[in-house]
């Protein structure tokens, strides 16, 4: 009985309850006696009723806004995917996404579809939502800017920057001198007009210079030093201008500005001196655990959204009060990692791509339909571009840098992106750019952002030189030269104690460089020196303890697979040495084994499928990150299947081909250099038929004769593989092996799989 008891107290509980209601409906009928009752029921029917109620709910504003977002994240996803494949920042591919779902694109072919995804009704909705998604972001932003570097590099770095800003806003304000009469909005004065023309072509992308510098390695260099410094001040002196700029227009006169900008003073100094004192000693209170309590929390975004007020009131934009706030957030790197990872995941992927889908419903590419327009958009590219390049180039010469990192220098520095796009929106907002001026601009934001790329690769060219510090000592091409790339600190310290069993007694003739690669989108400028010792602590306390000098190699990249094998083709190394991505030995016997990772859509496999390359990883016993690395890589790679490797003494390496001979040079180099006890498991008999191999194991028995052995057993035991360290196979061996099925499998020890 006790077993039926929950079951018939619900039926109980539930029918009782269900009578009553019955019995109160009913009776409730009798009080529509004296009420006049308007039926929802029209002569459509039941089928047409259903139809007008789906019509209503899709026409309903939040469903409308829902829409939206889903369709504006799937294209600004694709879009970002697309530009950083070709080598460029999402944040372009983003900004197109824009300007295809605006009118240039979706509302001159489709005017339906964009008529009905979005109303002009709903825009209000969208806009205040991306102005949510802006404040975050520039929260962000001013979190990012490691002032510190400020106080270091201020000579050099204030003089570039400043030249940077000055140059550019004085051929703005000349451009809008040739072109006010024709383009300036009615009744806006010539001062108004003029500076905005002047900040919107001085403005740098903080943002994406800091990622391309990361990205390109340059980040621990002294010219790496100096651009993000560069950008830093240019970002705190061009949003203090454009507060200015915007009192200016707010208030007609400069005079009349003279309010606003007094109390903006008063704004920056209650932040600096009252409010930053303040969360410093939450900061200290706070920093040093493991994770931030939600009052805290609460404090730090009240701080944000009363500073975006304040600036909104006062008459400065809200933008700036976001940056401020962020800018004098404390100064501790774990503190500040926490917020953004908080803040930037919603603020980047959601609500951002709503703001470019935004400036794109503004951006009528069609308003550009005489050839006279498009010879003032190039012109307004070319004053952008002598501005910004060639006046930060030369000011970076003045101050003593070479022609290379000059001109290396203006081209970080032209790159506008997001920034750019802030500006233009806040002087159409303000009505001082009219709807073809902001599109002109918008054309150069994405101009000058995506020549920042080929520029770079263009000076390297020309001076041969190529980016980043020196990764390690390839001048002698004797050495025998192993990069190894880790992601996860375990497998990293396992292909460590791999790569010293390979050249622990050739240390004159041997060299080993560990890197670490991070997403570009995870690592920002004021972390990076402690993201980089974090990274690398574990593997440097192995390597002492293992007595192997290693050299360090830390980046950023959009792309870990291609940046890999771009390292170790560039490097000239002879071995790379990586881990599974993913961890393979859950699930069921071949799941343990083979590592199969699902992914709906692979664009990277759908690519290698049309240009022919599908074929080398038919069935495939790799995840997706670990093929894409071996159809990259141009030589040997070995990959670990690691299974917690403490030591390599004992190598158990099946043959089952004659094309495995290449896996004696791996056995000599194990045995010499680290007494390695080597077993050959003879599958087919290969051992004793191909001379090649038959001749290498005489030779390895004749000089090390306690060390090498060969089996031809077709039944390998448990016993035996647990008194394995490692596996070693090739690629081909190891298809074969998984293809058997053997039921031994489940019982190897880690896997070295090489790939020759």
């Amino acid at each position: 009985m006790k077993k039926y008891k929950n079951s018939i107290f619900y039926l109980v509980v539930t029918g009782v309850f269900l009578f009553l209601m019955y019995l109160i409906i009913n009776k409730g009928k009798t009080l529509e006696a004296n009420e006049t009752i308007v039926s929802p029921i029209s002569d459509k029917g039941s089928w047409g009723d259903f139809i007008a109620s789906m019509l209503h709910n899709f026409q309903d504003p939040l469903a409308i806004l829902l829409a939206q977002i889903i369709t504006i994240i799937l294209v600004a996803r694709i879009f970002g995917w697309i530009f950083k494949k070709i080598g460029q920042p999402s944040v372009i591919g983003e900004i197109i996404a824009g300007i295809v779902l605006g009118p240039s694109l979706l509302g001159l072919y489709f005017p339906e579809v964009s008529a009905a995804l979005f109303p002009v009704a709903s825009l209000g909705n969208l806009k205040f939502l991306s102005q949510i998604g802006l404040i975050l972001f520039m929260f962000v932003i001013g979190m990012e800017l490691d002032l510190k570097v400020l106080k270091n590099k201020a000579n050099e770095a204030i003089v570039i920057s400043h030249a940077s800003i000055i140059i550019p806003f004085t051929l703005g304000i000349g451009l809008a001198y040739f072109v006010y009469n024709q383009f300036a909005p009615e009744g806006v004065k010539f001062l108004s007009f003029s500076l905005f023309m002047g900040i919107a072509l001085s403005i740098t992308a903080f943002p994406v210079l800091a990622r391309i510098v990361q990205e390109r390695g340059i980040h621990k260099t002294k010219l790496g030093a100096i651009v993000i410094t560069c950008a830093a001040a240019d970002d705190i002196t061009a949003w203090c201008i454009l507060a200015v700029v915007i009192a200016i227009v707010k208030a007609g006169t400069f005079v009349s500005s003279l309010y606003i900008i007094m109390l903006a003073v008063l704004y920056v100094a209650a932040m600096i001196y009252i409010v930053k004192p303040f969360l410093k000693r939450i900061g200290d209170l706070y920093g040093t655990k493991d994770s931030i309590v939600k009052p805290v929390v609460a404090i730090f975004f009240l701080v944000l959204i009363v500073s975006s007020y304040a600036t909104e009131v006062i008459g400065i934009h809200a933008l700036f009060g976001a940056f401020m706030a962020g800018a004098i957030m404390p100064d501790v790197p774990k503190f500040r990692t926490i917020f953004i990872e908080k803040v930037e995941d919603v603020a980047l992927i959601l609500l951002l791509p709503l703001f470019f889908v935004f400036t794109g419903l503004k951006t009528e590419i069609g308003l550009l339909n005489d050839p006279y327009l498009w010879k003032i958009t190039g012109f307004i590219i070319l004053v952008a571009v002598v501005g910004k390049f060639f006046g930060s180039a030369l000011a970076a010469k003045f101050v003593g840098q070479s022609w290379r990192d000059s001109f290396t220098i203006g081209a970080l520095m032209n790159t506008r992106g997001l920034m750019e796009l802030i500006v233009l929106n806040i002087g159409l907002e303000l009505k001082v750019l009219t709807p073809e001026v902001f599109t002109m601009m918008v054309i150069m934001a994405l101009v000058t952002t995506f020549m920042t790329g080929p520029a770079l690769d263009l000076i390297n060219y020309i001076f041969d030189t190529k980016d980043g510090p020196e990764q390690a000592d390839l001048s002698d091409d004797s050495k025998f030269k192993i990069l190894i790339s880790f992601g996860n600190n375990e497998k990293g310290k396992s292909l460590l104690r791999i790569a010293n069993s390979l050249v622990k007694k050739q240390k004159n003739t041997a060299s080993v460089t560990v890197m670490h690669l991070s997403l570009s989108d995870e690592v920002h400028s004021f972390n990076l020196e402690d993201k980089e010792k974090n990274s690398f602590h574990p593997l440097v306390e192995e390597s002492q303890i293992l007595k192997q000098e290693i050299t360090t190699v830390f980046k950023a990249t959009t792309d870990i697979e291609t940046e890999i094998a771009d390292v170790a083709n560039q490097g000239d190394y002879d071995l790379l040495l990586i881990g599974l991505g993913k961890s393979i030995f859950e699930g069921t016997i071949l799941g343990k084994v083979i590592g199969f990772t699902t992914r709906i859509i692979n664009p990277d496999r759908l690519i290698d499928k049309f240009t022919g390359k599908e074929g080398l990883f038919e069935n495939s016993p790799f995840d997706e990150r670990t093929r894409q690395i071996i159809s990259k890589t141009k030589m040997p790679i070995g990959i670990l299947i690691d299974k917690d490797l403490q030591q390599v003494n004992q190598v158990f390496i099946p043959v089952f081909s004659s094309e495995d001979y290449f896996l004696m040079d791996y056995v000599q180099k194990l045995i010499y250099n680290n007494n390695c006890k080597i077993i050959l498991l003879d599958v087919n008999g290969r051992l004793t038929t191909n001379f090649v191999m038959n001749s290498a194991i005489q030779s390895l028995e004749q000089q090390f004769p306690n060390n090498i052995s060969v089996i031809t057993d077709k039944i390998i035991k448990k016993d035996f593989l647990d008194q394995q360290d490692l596996m070693l196979i090739s690629l081909e061996s190891w298809k074969a092996l998984v293809d058997s099925r053997s039921t031994w499998l489940s019982g190897v020890p880690s896997v070295l799989i090489v790939k020759q």
